[in-house]
């Protein structure tokens, strides 16, 4: 009989597929004696030797298909199955105590893992994950037990796990990889945006329910509505056939947009941008349609690797998005780290409320030397395509001001040393911070553009953590105080001949955006899977009448009544 979950649809599709339960737990060893210690010490070497040889087939493919970048935390791993300090300690008790080679690990590994856990240095409490994983391949392979990592897949299947560790979404392989469940997580959780990313179906947040799903059971994954169907019947299993083919039938038709303009049915004229974290996004973005990058999050070159990176490889990955871009915008970020992402190699001090504190802007204006590298990387980029420098999570005016004047310094040192830099380049500045909404008059005249960031804005807003499922419903994009929010910045922005975009999750949102069309949004950056749905659903909308209609929206007083006038009025004009 079948078995009917739900959660949150993160990233649409429909998938049709077996399950494959990813690491899952195994069985806590047990001790016993081996006879001929020695011959026991040659197999545990042998099963480091194929974790060795499948880690390398993983680095590789890793980095063909997703960059060096990405491919970097295997190198890491890799390091670990030469260390002498774990490695040597498995083998000498394997020898001295004449025990099995799965209990030795598993003794020493935890002894490990217990000790790193302890320590006051974040990198080395981070290292422990690895040792982790690293002890789980090589264990799998002394029980000739597959690991359960997505690089272990060979057919294609849906991932179900509590949630995606950094290293199973580095592997994510959309050939194999038909989608995938999670036990927690969020549409704003890393896991989701990744899988936007690739353009894989996700449900997330499914809850615990989601681990009964044993590995090899059919499952139907409807990231639609949000449904997942373990064990279906025939019945449904057609039905849900029948609607893939729809789904597909459909995006298919979209791709016919490519390359036409954003106009709503009144021809008023948008633009829809791609949000993207590393090189190897851009491609996906102009597939999309995308009219440019509306936000680069240049953190992702900082992660994932032991020091900070020069300004000479930050110049090179700057280059390659503009001249790849070929004359399109390309909005980049300056270096957004704190809250939930951070560099272990950066020795910064431990906050009770990471965000709220130290972090992006605060946190480069704090560390002037990484900044002015940054700047100085993006400066010799700009002379390569069009280049929009944006700053984040800035409070007060006087941040922006402080920030222009070192961008100012850097680009008189270039031409000092005769370096080339464009003419003109736009600055803008991110608006996350409810103070900074309330102050837009203030800051746009002081700006090219403002970028609204509501991932950030939202959770501040509404006082709830977006990754905190227990208040996960206070995440509410339509909400009038949002809305009356990003309407205060836009005709703040229009007072003074200034555009605005949007690139948090919500511009992508089918129900936000017609709201977002009325209010006057310039530019809409969404995760590149969702640039042409955008398009069809604006190329229905008159612009005129959601004008009409977005005012009445900001006078409602929940975010309920909100998607209910406007699902009542897209259904009309579907």
């Amino acid at each position: 009989m079948s078995n009917h979950l739900t959660g949150v649809a993160a990233s649409p599709g429909i998938a049709v597929a077996q399950a494959f339960r990813l690491q899952t737990v195994q069985q806590t060893p047990v001790r016993s004696s081996v006879a001929d210690p020695e011959q026991e010490a040659a197999r545990f070497a042998q099963a480091v030797k194929e974790a060795q040889e499948q880690l390398q087939t993983i680095r590789e493919m890793t980095e063909s298909r997703l960059g060096a970048q990405k491919a970097e935390i295997f190198e890491a791993h890799l390091l670990l199955l030469e260390d002498p300090d774990l490695i040597d300690a498995v083998t000498d008790k394997i020898k001295d105590e004449s025990v099995n080679a799965d209990y030795a690990l598993y003794e020493v590994a935890g002894t490990f893992i217990e000790a790193l856990m302890a320590m006051d240095n974040e990198l080395l409490r981070e290292r422990a994950v690895d040792v982790k994983d690293v002890s789980g391949r090589v264990l799998s392979r002394l029980r000739g037990e597959s690991y359960g990592s997505v690089a272990d897949l060979s057919a294609p299947a849906i991932l179900i796990a509590e949630d995606l560790t950094p290293s199973d979404t580095a592997q994510l392989n959309p050939d194999l990889v038909m989608g995938f469940i999670t036990e927690i997580g969020s549409r704003t959780s890393h896991s989701a945006i990744m899988a936007r990313s690739l353009e894989i179906p996700a449900v997330v947040g499914a809850g615990a329910a989601a681990a009964g799903i044993a590995s090899g059971v059919t499952v139907i994954l409807d990231a639609v509505e949000g449904r997942i169907v373990v064990d279906p019947d025939e019945q449904e299993l057609q039905a849900y056939l029948r609607k893939k083919e729809q789904y597909d039938a459909r995006k298919a038709e979209l791709k016919q947009l490519i390359d036409q303009p954003s106009l709503s049915s009144d021809g008023r004229q948008v633009e829809l941008a791609a949000n993207i974290g590393s090189v190897e996004d851009v491609q996906k973005a102009l597939d999309n349609g995308a009219e440019g990058i509306g936000l680069f999050r240049t953190e992702f070159l900082y992660m994932g690797r032991s020091a900070l990176p020069t300004e000479e490889e930050q110049f090179k990955v700057y280059q390659y998005v503009l001249e790849k871009m070929n004359g399109k915008p390309v909005v980049i970020r300056t270096l957004d780290i704190g809250g939930d992402k951070k560099l272990p190699y950066m020795k910064l001090p431990e906050e009770s409320n990471p965000f709220l504190g130290l972090r992006a802007l605060r946190l480069c204006l704090d560390r002037q030397d990484l900044f002015r590298t940054q700047l100085r990387a993006l400066l010799r980029a700009s002379a390569y395509g069009q280049l929009k420098i944006m700053f984040p999570m800035i409070a007060v005016v006087e941040e922006l001001w402080e920030a222009k004047r070192l961008l100012q310094e850097e680009t008189e040192k270039l031409l000092g040393e005769g370096v080339t830099v464009a003419g003109h380049i736009e600055v803008g500045m991110m608006i996350e911070v409810p103070a900074a909404a309330l102050a837009a008059d203030s800051f746009a005249k002081d700006v090219d553009f403002f970028s609204i960031g509501t991932n950030d804005l939202i959770q501040y807003t509404m006082a709830a953590d977006r990754m905190n499922e227990t208040v996960a419903y206070l995440y509410q994009p339509s909400h009038p105080a949002i809305l009356r929010l990003i309407d205060m910045v836009i005709r703040a922005a229009e007072r003074e001949g200034k555009w605005v975009g949007m690139c948090g999750e919500m511009a992508g949102d089918e129900t936000a955006i017609p709201l977002l069309l009325g209010l006057g949004l310039h530019e809409f950056s969404m995760s590149a899977g969702s640039i042409l749905p955008a398009r069809a659903l604006i190329g229905k909308l008159p612009q005129t009448e959601w004008a009409d209609h977005a005012r009445k929206a900001l006078a409602m007083r929940s975010q309920a009544e909100v998607k209910q006038f406007v699902q009542q009025l897209t259904r009309s004009e579907a």
